[in-house]
């Protein structure tokens, strides 16, 4: 026993070790956000309460001998109650280009334009059932077990990236919702100039399959989207466009079904301005959609979804901004006013570190 424990004791010292001396390189970032929030929906009285958001992020990283970058992190954030990790592992290697292994994500989704908009916390509610789209990659998902490849700066021309990303099924049982088993998608990314401007036009294109019980799907998850971005010295404009198909779990519809099919399309367009300390946002979304359970006939009636929204950020300190932020929402359900949306404020700060 007494050799036991020493041989148990050497072979915790040398895993202690080797865990200092083969240590990756670590770094962390987060943020904490803390605000009140002034409701005033359509249909009912006028709400306020404390929002309070905080995240740690943690990224892990070594190279090897070979000059391959191998990369992964996790995020610590009471947004998502819990532990999250959006990509399991990235290998960069020493063209620039890089692979997601796991959790890769979907490539139509990584060229994404970002548009301006309200930089606070305020969120306007919609009716559940109203499935009008409020952003350009709605339709886009993957599963756990994919990848997806991105392509170094420069690629076939100057100023272009691409993305691609495939996935398959996890081999879960099929229920009354709707579930992803596979996906495809592209993506690229152009940046160039006019003049003093430089202008960023990003794309994608998705396509998933999914199973279900009680009925095939009569169309699958699909879509594509294009956006631009112009900046000019302190000024930004943004526009996005989304159309495509997606699925939405509303609870039991007709037929036992536990999803809805929804085929919608989403403008959104925005603008922000930077003046010394203070940043001004303003944005604006249009969503509409046609909805019907996964195997019944196409929705007729349209759900709308739109919203204005605006924020004055100004940095107070370093990694200190304080906020004032509002949106305003107009929607509808199935051609019927919704009684649920309406306008909210709010007044906040963010420490990020």
């Amino acid at each position: 026993m007494k050799k036991e424990l020493l041989m148990a004791s050497a072979l915790v010292g040398t895993m202690g070790v080797a865990s200092v001396a083969e240590a990756v390189t670590a770094s962390w970032s987060g943020h904490h956000k803390v605000g009140v929030e002034f409701d005033s929906p359509s249909g009912s009285t006028d709400t306020n309460a404390v929002v309070e958001y905080s995240s740690y992020g943690v990224s892990l990283e070594e190279t090897t001998d070979a000059g391959t970058k191998i990369s992964s992190g996790f995020n610590l954030a009471n947004e998502s109650d819990g532990l999250t990790n959006a990509t399991a592992i990235t290998l960069t290697f020493t063209d620039g280009s890089k692979i997601d292994v796991l959790n890769a994500g979907n490539a139509a989704k990584s060229h994404d334009i970002s548009v301006p908009g309200s930089g606070g916390e305020e969120g306007v509610t919609v009716t559940t059932t109203n499935n009008a789209p409020s952003s350009i990659d709605f339709f886009g998902g993957s599963t756990e077990l994919g990848v997806e490849w991105h392509s170094a700066a420069d690629f076939l021309a100057d100023g272009l990236t691409v993305s691609a990303s495939i996935s398959t099924d996890t081999g879960a049982a099929a229920t009354a919702t709707a579930r992803l088993d596979s996906h495809w998608a592209i993506g690229a990314t152009y940046v160039t100039s006019a003049g003093d401007t430089a202008v960023t036009i990003g794309t994608g294109v998705s396509q998933g399959t999914q199973s279900k019980t009680n009925g095939a799907l009569t169309s699958e998850e699909n879509g594509f989207h294009v956006g631009i971005s112009a900046v000019t010295g302190d000024l930004t404009v943004a526009v996005g466009v989304g159309d495509g198909d997606s699925v939405s779990d509303d609870g039991a519809t007709a037929n036992g079904n536990a999803s809805t099919q929804v085929d919608g399309e989403v403008v959104k367009a925005g603008v922000k301005y930077v003046t010394g300390d203070i940043t001004l946002n303003l944005g604006v979304v249009a969503g509409s959609a046609q909805d019907s359970d996964t195997i019944g006939t196409a929705g007729t009636t349209d759900d709308g979804y739109d919203k204005t929204s605006a924020s004055v950020s100004y940095a107070v300190a370093s990694g200190v901004t304080a906020i004032i932020g509002y949106s305003d929402v107009d929607s509808s359900d199935e051609g019927a006013n919704d009684t649920a949306d309406g306008s909210a404020w709010y007044i906040g700060a963010t420490m990020s570190f």
